[in-house]
């Protein structure tokens, strides 16, 4: 389908954007300059948001309110100093102390708006050392970004997203955990349908599970001041990007009063949630000490989650922090698939208690960070009957009681980025709707061999609680569709995390026997 004009429009800002960026790279990680140039983006929208309100107030007679900043917070507009606005950075540009002044507006911008303490980057420019020059021509190009001039386009949010993508491609693996590709994240969204209530992501990053929850509000007609958002993240400055981007969007959110552990520091104890969306680290690894948070009330009801890998902390702390009509969708490795050990025994009372709705297992390099296929789990505390009603639509889900549907999504997706897998709309629709015909026990909803098929849990006793999708799933065709390379270099990252764990147990067991005075 052919581009409107609109639309090239659009994608030039964002390349044109993009290019200018990246001339900073010279001395400058993009781990750092992220927060640099998402900075700049988000002063330039503040400021133009800024002065519409303020050009409001003199339109309406009331320009002696126009230096009052609960005028603007009134309508849900941050409220500038003059030396905090755009048109005084873009005066001063070509200044020696710009750096300065570009610090000195945003931490003015977050002194007088308390719902941005904590979200913009701290001394940044300063601290950098950036070269006046590209400073100044990135400077040039953001002001030609008219960021009110079609509301619908959302030509901010968009290059924010366009930036966030493009920045965990440029810091690759083990440094772009921030970002959840967008398609994936659509995929969830549109699954658990979190329409009203508490939506929360133990793990947020920069907050792409919450922007993608109120388009699909948006996209069903819904009011977004029906959800209330709840989030944590560790990393400080992915915490930052996360408030920025929210901000950017207008959504209010609650991500605990800093960047904090899930685990170790838990900012919302008490909560329980009706949606959780996430994309936890994989395979965390030491995420607590040898005894700490053994008696911790998330695990009530199951084993501890081993010390050596944290997937299934995380899977207790999404079921701890569900309400009793509660879905979530959120990844994990397929390690947490299979397994012995207390992640098994866990698996095992999870599936008893009728709480794994679906398992579906994801294409292979659809993450900037990892290459490897991981699983997408569907967990429901009421999958007997459960009702939405979405202003464009009913549904009633009535699921089969103690029936798991499993879905392998390997063969499908296309391809973006020269080596990237994303997920078509076309395919995200048709992946959805098999899931809720299946919900909804609709005539239509069908085992289809290498695509899916519903268990029951008898089923999955037979198997060990095993959620591996094949052990279920009919593959008429299994040789001609594996792709030996690929599997090779799966196995390969599997066996290397096997060893690794394999050699942290010797040092414990080492350990352990020293203390008796022995040695091994």
């Amino acid at each position: 389908m052919a581009k409107t004009k609109k639309q090239q429009k659009t994608k030039s800002i964002e390349e044109s954007l993009w290019q200018s960026c990246d001339k900073l790279r010279g001395s400058i990680e993009p781990s750092e300059y992220k927060h640099v140039v998402l900075g700049l983006i988000f002063l330039k929208f503040t400021s133009d948001k800024f002065e519409k309100r303020k050009q409001e107030l003199i339109d309406e007679g009331q320009e002696k309110y126009v230096e009052m900043k609960e005028f603007y917070n009134m309508k849900n507009v941050f409220f500038l100093n003059e030396k905090s606005r755009w048109s005084y950075i873009i005066k001063n540009a070509k200044q020696d102390d710009i750096a300065i002044k570009i610090d000195t507006a945003l931490h003015d911008i977050e002194k007088n708006n308390p719902s941005l303490r904590g979200a913009l980057p701290d001394n940044y420019f300063s601290r950098l050392g950036l070269d006046k020059s590209k400073l100044a021509a990135l400077l040039d190009n953001i002001n030609d970004i008219d960021t009110l001039k079609d509301a619908d386009q959302d030509i901010v949010g968009r290059v924010y997203e366009y930036f966030l993508s493009k920045f965990a491609l440029k810091e690759g693996k083990g440094k772009g955990e921030f970002y959840t590709p967008k398609s994936i994240v659509n995929l969830i969204a549109e699954m658990i349908e979190p329409y009203r209530g508490i939506i929360y992501d133990p793990a947020c990053g920069s907050g792409g599970m919450f922007v993608q929850s109120i388009k699909f509000i948006e996209s069903h007609h819904g009011n977004k001041k029906e959800v209330s958002i709840y989030g944590q993240e560790y990393t400080n400055t992915t915490y930052k990007l996360a408030k920025m981007n929210l901000a950017i969007r207008g959504i209010n959110a609650n991500l605990g009063d800093k960047a904090a552990d899930t685990f170790g520091n838990d900012q919302h104890k008490d909560l329980k949630a009706d949606f959780i969306m996430a994309n936890p680290p994989f395979n965390q690894k030491a995420w607590r000490g040898k005894d700490e948070l053994n008696d911790d009330p998330r695990w009530q009801g199951y084993d501890i989650p081993p010390v050596s890998n944290a997937n299934y902390a995380w899977i207790l702390n999404i079921v701890a922090k569900l309400s009793e009509d509660g879905v979530a969708g959120f990844i994990l490795a397929n390690g947490a698939l299979s397994g012995g050990g207390e992640e098994y025994k866990i698996r095992k009372k999870l599936i008893e208690n009728d709480l794994v709705e679906a398992i579906v297992i994801l294409p292979r390099n659809m993450f900037y960070t990892t290459d490897i296929s991981v699983t997408l789990w569907i967990l429901n505390k009421n999958k007997k009957e459960r009702k939405l009603e979405l202003p464009d639509k009913t549904k009633a889900f009535r699921n089969r009681e103690s029936e798991t549907l499993f879905m392998d999504l390997r063969q499908i997706g296309i391809p973006f980025e020269k080596k990237f897998t994303q997920f078509s709309g076309e395919q995200i629709e048709n992946i959805v709707s098999t899931f809720h015909d299946w919900q909804e026990q609709n005539n239509t909803y069908k085992d289809v061999p290498e695509f899916c098929y519903a268990a029951s849990k008898a089923e999955i006793e037979k198997k060990d609680y095993s959620l591996v999708p094949s052990k279920y799933i009919e593959f008429i065709n299994r040789d001609e569709n594996i792709d030996f390379d690929d599997k090779m270099k799966v196995l390969q990252t599997e066996i290397a995390d096997l060893l690794e764990q394999e050699a942290e147990s010797k040092k414990e067991l080492e350990m352990v026997f020293k203390n008796l005075g022995y040695e091994l």
